[in-house]
């Protein structure tokens, strides 16, 4: 079975170079039918990106059917760069196409964080302005501001990177986001989930759903339902100096305001506010009586669930107890229908 099947409009640079892709119907897993289709416009197996003309979309619209066959329709008609992706594996990706396709599988929920190959893909990701007339080469922008001017106009830049936000490409049902440019393309944002003004979501990072984030949750990190991250946080990511740990936050749990952990957090565990944890952390471990029965390096705690960290205010010692209060958020909070 092929993993992924998708007809994409993009931006290209006076190159030809890919910018960016968007696709509005990508497939996961798709039919054998529907890559059979995409011989007509000259797909030969393996992964493929082909740029299609005018005449290689009206083929594969006669060969396809159903929404596909109305999308490859619709492009016919348009003048932007126009290609189709098929992925018959999971390879590491060889174009800018690809890597976009991958990241949209992610945010459409497809495929979750950690479920398909992203490895090589800083390479293949230009870095651009993004614009409020979308994707421009950084070396045609200076020129695309003046041609902008010149009509009395102006083109703002709201940001220059590899990634664009997520809701420009995709929005997903039950969520609600409060600033979007806060987002990257390939988060993978479960429903129910509510992210406020200052949190962050990496790409190939997120949530199951019914999360509060406030903070920060980084590239490969994935946080379970029910949890809640506090204004400020933090969580290590595998582009931060988590190395290939994958770091993730049980269910219901939660990491305070300007708190962070460096280890996989267990279900109902609780980070207090101010508390950055990290695998070397050593933690004096508690009983019932608050006597300090061993010493622990964090990563000895990790995934572990029902867990209170805390900083003892006179000694300054990171100790952990059990955790009998865990965090439940409120529902209404997470009903964004």
């Amino acid at each position: 079975m092929a993993l992924a099947f998708a007809l994409g409009v993009g931006t290209q640079n006076a190159k030809n170079e890919w910018l960016e892709v968007f696709y509005q119907q990508p497939v996961f897993e798709p039919s054998a039918e529907l890559v059979a289709a995409a011989k007509s416009a000259g797909y030969e197996g393996g992964n493929q990106a082909i740029e299609l003309d005018a005449d290689k979309l009206s083929a594969l619209a006669t060969a396809l059917s159903g929404a596909q066959a109305e999308l490859a329709k619709t492009l016919v008609a348009s003048k932007a760069p126009t290609v189709l992706v098929v992925l018959a594996s999971d390879a590491p990706s060889q174009s800018t196409p690809e890597v976009y396709l991958k990241l949209q599988l992610i945010s459409h929920r497809l495929v979750k964080p950690h479920g398909i190959d992203l490895s090589g893909m800083f390479a293949l990701l230009p870095n651009v302005a993004w614009t409020n007339k979308g994707a421009i080469d950084l070396a045609e922008l200076s020129e695309a501001q003046l041609q902008a001017r010149m009509r009395g106009d102006v083109l703002e830049v709201f940001s220059v990177d590899k990634f664009p936000k997520m809701t420009d490409y995709v929005v997903p049902s039950g969520v609600r986001i409060a600033d979007a440019g806060r987002v990257r393309l390939g988060a993978y944002v479960g429903e129910g989930t509510t992210i406020m003004h200052e949190g962050f979501i990496n790409f190939n990072a997120g949530t199951e759903g019914t999360s509060m984030v406030e903070g920060r949750i980084s590239a490969g990190v994935m946080v379970a339902k029910g949890s809640d991250l506090g204004g400020g946080c933090s969580t290590m990511g595998t582009l931060s100096g988590g190395g290939n740990i994958i770091i993730k936050v049980g269910e219901n749990s939660l990491i305070g305001a300007n708190a962070g952990i460096g280890i996989p957090l267990g279900d109902r565990c609780t980070v207090e506010s101010g508390l950055y944890i990290t695998a070397g952390t050593k933690v004096q471990l508690l009983d019932a009586e608050q006597n300090v029965v061993e010493v622990v390096k964090a990563r000895d705690l990790a995934s572990k669930p029902d867990l209170l960290f805390r900083r003892n205010s006179i000694s300054g010692a990171v100790q952990c107890v059990t955790n009998k209060t865990a965090i439940e958020l409120n529902s209404e909070l997470h009903a964004n229908n």
